[in-house]
């Protein structure tokens, strides 16, 4: 039964996948996606330059 469980979950993740990439949509998540990389990035440097003093 949890075989067919995870069978339907990626079945419903294709056809949604597949919508999104078909309908023209997935050029804006692309570029969402680059944003929100380029800005996690520079959160990750600053937290390891301003959280290199502290001691746990």
């Amino acid at each position: 039964m949890d075989l067919l469980r995870w069978t339907v979950i990626f079945l419903i993740l294709a056809l949604i996948a597949g919508v999104l990439g078909f309908g023209g949509l997935a050029g804006s998540f692309a570029y969402l996606g680059k944003i929100l990389f380029f800005i996690f990035v520079v959160l990750l440097i600053c937290s390891f330059i301003f959280g290199r003093g502290r001691s746990i």
